[in-house]
């Protein structure tokens, strides 16, 4: 048996998301911008499948425009918020715990003339709302918060943080990379008060290469890419059919389960935490009030020993975020982790589909590499 615990790296695409997009490469492959009985069709299935992805979301369709994956509707989200209010103000909030696809914009950003305060998280990853009133100014123009940290599962308080950004800086847009909360925690985007949401299909059971940017309504973006006028002509190109569709299937064969398949899956990650603790030498990270991830670590080992030694035991697990791959965790170092303990530190995250059977052999694996790597 293969248990793999790489969930938040990427999911297993399910059978209606390969049922789909296999339709749309076999029968349905028409451009969905030609007026014509085939790229009729291919618009037909692709706004049906935006009213999936918007229903999944919470969104009203007309404020569901696709992208290529989270990362590129992050930096969507943060460089056209730069440019639409850069004359208002050159001030910028995040955090140091987020993902390379906010970080690396902010860097951007700041070679521009932009000044980014990034905010320091507890020593569980978790962020209050003091922290952001403090920093927020009135020349702040962009305020850009996960809602759930990949490596250590930290929630934050996305809705609250909204609020106080609109109330104390009226100018600012709020962003939220939900990659790893969409379809992980209950919200809706109606309600979350956040201007802008970034979310990816592969982490829900949907294939690669495309996700989605939530934009409030009423609020006007410049295009982010130029040319055919695709995505109401904020997002130009022709759209990747197949994989809007194979998204749309995941998101329509995930709700009707949602509530209990999210139980189910926070009840192993307890079991986990659970077993783990008892495991001689393991360390928890993190607050991990996600219902998918657990971060722990063996002081002692290095990581990918450790991930190696699972492995031959068929388990499958990360050394923290997958687009970090050979450095340090910058999640964990911002959470003063000890250098030794970071560095023998792996995640595993779970799916709707993981199962108990799973659950228990990832803790007889890393019982038994504990065992043969000390």
């Amino acid at each position: 048996m293969i248990a793999y615990f790489d969930n938040s790296a990427t999911t297993k695409p399910c059978a209606e998301a390969v049922t789909a997009m296999s339709e749309a490469l076999t029968e349905c492959w028409g451009n969905p911008s030609s007026l014509h009985a085939l790229g009729i069709e291919a618009h037909r299935r692709l706004e049906a499948a935006r009213r999936s992805v918007a229903q999944a979301l919470g969104a009203e369709p007309d404020r569901v425009f696709f992208t290529s994956g989270g990362t590129e509707a992050d930096n969507w989200a943060i460089f056209s918020a730069a440019q639409k209010l850069g004359k208002r103000g050159r001030h910028i909030i995040t955090t140091q715990i987020e993902h390379h696809a906010v970080l690396h914009p902010m860097k951007e950003l700041e070679a521009r003339g932009f000044e980014v305060s990034y905010l320091a998280p507890e020593a569980d990853g978790t962020l209050g709302l003091e922290a952001l009133r403090s920093a927020l100014r009135p020349d702040t123009v962009l305020v850009s918060v996960m809602m759930v940290n990949n490596e250590v599962g930290s929630v934050m308080p996305i809705q609250a943080m909204a609020r106080l950004t609109h109330r104390l800086a009226p100018n600012a847009l709020f962003h939220t990379d939900a990659v790893q909360g969409f379809l992980k925690l209950p919200f809706r985007a109606s309600g979350l008060e956040a201007d802008l949401i970034s979310v990816s299909s592969h982490k829900v059971h949907g294939p690669k290469g495309v996700g989605a940017l939530y934009i409030r309504k009423g609020l006007s973006l410049p295009p982010y890419l130029h040319g055919g006028g695709q995505e109401s002509g904020l997002r130009s190109g022709t759209e990747a059919t197949p994989n809007i569709l194979g998204f749309g299937a995941a998101c329509a064969a995930a709700l009707p389960t949602l509530r209990e398949d999210l139980a189910r899956e926070n009840a192993l990650k307890e079991r986990i935490q659970k077993g783990l603790g008892a495991i001689d030498g393991v360390v928890l990270n993190g607050a991990q009030a996600a219902p998918h991830i657990v971060s722990f670590g063996i002081p002692g080992l290095r990581s990918q020993g450790l991930i190696n030694c699972l492995q031959d035991l068929g388990v499958y697990v990360s050394a923290g975020s997958a687009c970090a791959k050979g450095h340090r965790s910058h999640v964990l170092e911002a959470l003063g982790i000890p250098n030794e303990r970071i560095d023998g530190s792996v995640r595993a995250s779970l799916s709707r589909f993981t199962t108990q059977e799973e659950a228990d052999a990832l803790l007889a694996a890393v019982r038994a590499a504990a065992e043969r790597l000390r």
